[in-house]
């Protein structure tokens, strides 16, 4: 296995060392009970990281929220709704929009119609909220992003982290990406290395298992990505002329992302299509006017009758609302969509302790045995 080098800013250093003690002491706060911890008379899981981004909580969400509703069981999901351009407590609705509940939000409402979305960045509060529905009740509440509000007493938590930064190589930030230190993964019962390579082999699998020396009572799995099929964010824009052959080798594609690490999706498209033009933006990138007509330039400049805009999934419920975007463009505008891919068998394992959990914990002795 090839040593992995995690870059970082030396010279913070001390700034990171002065951030380290607040966060320590903020967490001995709750240790010592001075701060309170609330616990909730419904199941709750915790899906978050010790990074500043970048380790796909969303899709791993979106693979809880399908799997439980699977299982027959009525699912909410409660995120803070980063960056959106409201306050306070919001349920989604047919009506919301990214700006109003966040990007990420509002993709899984978009794909999960059925699920409860809600977005308060005080989760206690928003689990409350979310408590006084009915018809039906939440069965189960996934927070969304939430491993370091330690307000809420989650019954499970599960840690997530890239495999090409692993939390145990990483320092704190602004001289790291880390949040809290590694120590802080102790609160977790799962814990998941992400973004693994397409041909890692068994022994990387242990090697990185050994590098984050967790606990007996902790278990490990490993994902890794899998794109889906690109779809059409405007379908009523193409429905008078033929989808193109999409990733066959023979589309000219500018890629446009706003998300923490493009670079995988780009490998991925490289390898599909015949020329690749890229525009990267910072996570949760909130597009301007200005990146519009940046857009709209790239893909004039583009040779071929076979091209297209490829976003992600994130991005387009960002583009979708924009009233920027040239309608010229929306024929052309495709998002392709990522999954999760449980490796080392350990599907059937992950499905039954996330299922064996909700049961166990569940006040509705109704809940579906499916």
């Amino acid at each position: 296995m090839a040593e992995r080098s995690v870059p970082t800013h030396r010279w913070l250093l001390p700034l990171s060392w002065m951030y380290g003690g607040g966060v320590w002491f903020r967490n001995k706060l709750f240790d010592w009970k001075i701060l309170p911890s609330k616990s909730f008379d419904v199941p709750v899981i915790c899906i978050g990281n010790l990074t500043a981004g970048g380790t796909g909580k969303t899709p791993h969400t979106e693979y809880l929220i399908r799997l439980l509703q699977q299982a027959g069981l009525n699912v909410a999901v409660l995120s803070r709704g980063y960056k959106r351009k409201s306050k306070g407590y919001i349920l989604a609705d047919a009506h919301s929009n990214a700006a109003r509940i966040g990007d990420e939000p509002y993709q899984m409402k978009e794909k999960f119609p059925q699920a409860r979305i809600a977005v308060d960045a005080d989760r206690c509060h928003g689990i409350g909220r979310l408590l006084e529905l009915d018809n039906p009740r939440p069965d189960v509440i996934l927070l969304d992003d939430a491993f370091q509000h330690r307000y809420v007493q989650a019954g499970l938590n599960i840690l997530l982290t890239d495999y090409n930064r692993l939390f145990t190589e990483d320092c704190l930030l602004p001289a790291g990406r880390l949040r809290e230190s590694a120590s802080g993964k102790t609160r977790a019962q799962i814990v998941i290395v992400t973004k693994c390579p397409q041909d890692i082999k068994p022994i990387d699998l242990n090697i990185t298992g050994k590098r984050l020396n967790l606990y007996p009572y902790q278990q490990l799995y490993f994902t890794r990505i899998r794109y889906g099929m690109p779809a059409a964010v405007f379908p009523q824009a193409v429905s008078d002329r033929p989808l193109p052959k999409i990733l066959n080798g023979e589309e000219h594609v500018l890629l446009v992302t706003g998300i923490a690490s493009p670079q995988p999706l780009a490998e991925e498209v490289k390898l599909h299509a015949r020329t690749l033009r890229q525009l990267s933006f910072s996570d949760h990138h909130d597009f301007s006017r200005k990146d519009m007509k940046l857009i709209e330039r790239e893909f004039s400049q583009m040779e071929g009758r076979r091209r297209l805009i490829l976003t992600t999934e994130k991005d387009a419920a960002r583009l979708k609302a924009h009233p920027a975007l040239s309608e010229d463009l929306k024929p052309y505008i495709y998002a392709i969509p990522i999954e999760v891919e449980i490796l080392l068998n350990q599907q059937e394992f992950f499905n039954q302790k996330i299922i064996g959990y909700v049961r166990k914990n569940s006040r509705n002795g109704s809940l579906p045995q499916k």
